[in-house]
């Protein structure tokens, strides 16, 4: 790694949209050489900080030098001429051509007016064995795997002017050995000096291929760091925004969280035994009793969304198995899941929950319908019984019933969300996120109906960010990292600084 002049320097970037500073007087340096992680959480600006290098969104203030000359691009292709190169997450190419054609679409080798087919395979078999990759190159790529289709990827933007490369989360989908085969490719490209920006929220691989870091926290430079120089546990830190000795919440001398400690021994609700899916979360186990609420904590991109998806059938296992009160369940879809007595009130609840146009009363009877079936219509009197019901047991502040839901606050949509699975009378209830985006008022209201409805003896899986939150509420805390279940806490270890040092030490 270099510690010369650094090949990309942007200065004091800031960035707002309407309502929204994205970026406040954010620094960032890459060097040649170098492979950089850039690390944050959700909202800490990594994608915006991003988009403005690539020409996506423009800067509101700020500099970006590029080999110490001013750059300003307008576009993505603006970018890539100037030799700043992106391969997404979701990797862009047509499965249905060959692999050379997927390098070098839009920019084949013309002969005569016509592709030179030829000169293109032996162009893409050069420029792969840059990447010590061995293919077929008139093969199809949909032949290969999803490591072998990143690096096709990155073969397609590396050329004679590539200088920067950044790399956004392109290792989501790979298993362990795929994960390696791909940091090979890195460690040699940064080897022949290229300069890699490198976007993951696995904290074990920012260590094994990162030479340093930079950390972002709600749109604002942290710090930047030699990754050998940072802790792991001072990493985490740095990103939730608090030193370890500020992570001091407990449940001792109160109510114990979850108030359902001594039901752990009662009659099993869901029993999950190794349940995964590859490239998603890997095989965990879960035991859920009557009043439990399981907090699932974890940094961004742990795998927590990844279990309420398989749990609720979004996504389908590839192996484990479910039992719910003590029978084999079959999960395959999410209908499939509401039938046997499981509720999902997913974290975005603009796209996945709440139906603004939709009344607050149509909002609240949408599962319970949907569950009966289209031909057992629920009668209008009905159905504004089961709204009334729920609207005044929750709190949920409108005048009527009948008033758009996409008028309701925030806290009260959630409510809304919350009443919909109720309604159902589901044996668990997941929920992912419920206090994020609302009012503190609205999240306390929210956590204490989690907490009455386990008194009820509703199980329940809680997620979210906020630790103090999943212990607030929990019995037990299942803290995951890269995917991977590492511990399960109870009683006096449910803490904040276990958490950390949880998540840090992975174990």
């Amino acid at each position: 790694m270099s510690d010369s002049a650094p090949i990309v320097e942007m200065k004091k970037i800031n960035k707002s949209f309407p309502g929204v500073k994205a970026l406040s007087d954010v620094d960032f340096r890459l060097f040649r050489g170098e492979v950089h992680a850039l690390m944050g959480q959700n909202g800490a600006g990594k994608s915006t900080l991003v988009k403005v290098l690539t020409g996506v969104y423009k800067q509101d203030s700020g500099t970006m030098l590029l080999n110490g000359k001013p750059i300003r691009p307008d576009s993505p292709l603006a970018a890539q001429k100037i030799g700043v190169n992106t391969v997404y997450q979701e990797v862009n190419l047509c499965l249905n051509l060959s692999v050379s054609e997927n390098i070098f679409i839009g920019k084949e080798p013309m002969r005569f007016g016509k592709i030179d087919w030829k000169t293109m395979n032996r162009n893409a078999e050069e420029v792969l064995k840059r990447l010590n990759l061995e293919l077929d190159v008139t093969g199809s790529l949909s032949n290969y795997s999803i490591a072998v289709q990143q690096m096709v990827a990155i073969a397609r933007v590396l050329d004679s002017s590539a200088k920067v490369l950044i790399l956004d989360e392109p290792t989501s989908s790979l298993d362990e050995g795929e994960v390696n085969q791909l940091f090979n490719v890195i460690r040699k490209l940064r080897d022949e000096g290229l300069a890699i920006l490198f976007i993951t929220h696995f904290l074990d691989q920012t260590y094994q291929i990162s030479d340093r870091i930079t950390i972002l926290k709600n749109g604002s430079f942290v710090g930047e760091y030699k990754t050998d120089e940072l802790p792991k546990l001072e990493l985490v830190t740095k990103m939730l925004g608090k030193e370890l000795s500020e992570f001091s919440y407990s449940n001792k001398g109160g109510e114990p969280a979850g108030v359902s400690q001594g039901k752990l021994e009662g009659k099993a609700t869901l029993q999950v035994k190794k349940l995964g899916l590859r490239g998603s979360v890997a095989p965990f186990d879960i035991d859920l009793y009557e009043g439990d609420v399981l907090g699932l904590a974890g940094l961004l991109g742990s795998g927590r969304t990844e279990i309420a998806r398989l749990l609720f059938g979004i996504d389908n296992a590839d192996q484990g198995e479910i039992r719910i009160r003590g029978k084999n369940a079959t999960i395959s879809s999410p209908r499939s899941a509401m039938m046997a007595g499981i509720g999902f009130c997913s974290e975005d609840r603009k796209n996945e929950g709440i139906f603004s146009e939709l009344s607050i009363k149509e909002n609240i009877i949408l599962a319970l319908q949907a569950r009966k079936g289209v031909f057992r219509y629920l009668p209008s009197k009905k159905r504004s019984e089961i709204a009334d019901e729920f609207i005044r047991s929750l709190g949920i502040k409108t005048p009527s019933a009948n008033n758009e839901a996409g008028q309701l606050s925030g806290g009260n949509q959630q409510k809304v969300m919350l009443a919909r699975w109720l309604a159902t009378d589901p044996k668990i209830l997941i929920l992912d996120e419920p206090t994020r985006g609302i009012d503190v008022g609205a999240k306390l209201e929210i956590m204490e109906q989690i907490l009455n409805l386990s008194r009820r003896g509703l199980s329940v899986i809680f997620i979210s960010s906020e630790f103090e939150e999943v212990i607030r509420c929990s019995s037990k805390i299942a803290v995951l990292k890269d995917k991977v279940k590492v511990a399960e806490l109870r009683g006096d270890d449910m803490t904040e600084s276990r958490i950390m040092r949880t998540i840090a030490e992975g174990k």
